[in-house]
């Protein structure tokens, strides 16, 4: 009888909580460049930016939150050409 219910009732609490994980976005990486901080967030398929004046990093919500990329290095050469004032051959001129 306990069987009946504990395995039912654990496979799923299992689903549940493997698709949370699956669904949440998680922090690449952080740092700073010119005025600005920015914090690389990956969800399931893409990566996005958010970014802060450097001063008011971590003591509000983002400046603003960029759109998705399809790589941590299209999105991190994007914040360098726009926020970090770098002059690099990705950079549109």
């Amino acid at each position: 009888m306990v069987k009946k219910i504990l395995l039912p009732l654990l496979t799923t609490l299992t689903l549940i909580s493997v698709s949370t994980i699956a669904k949440a976005d998680y922090l690449v990486s952080n740092g700073s460049g010119g005025d600005y901080s920015y914090e690389l967030w990956q969800d399931n398929t893409r990566y996005y930016l958010k970014i802060w004046k450097r001063e008011f990093y971590g003591k509000e919500e983002a400046y603003t939150t960029s759109s998705s990329f399809e790589s941590s290095r299209e999105a991190l050469e994007y914040f360098d050409c726009y926020y970090a004032d770098k002059s690099l051959l990705a950079c549109p001129k």
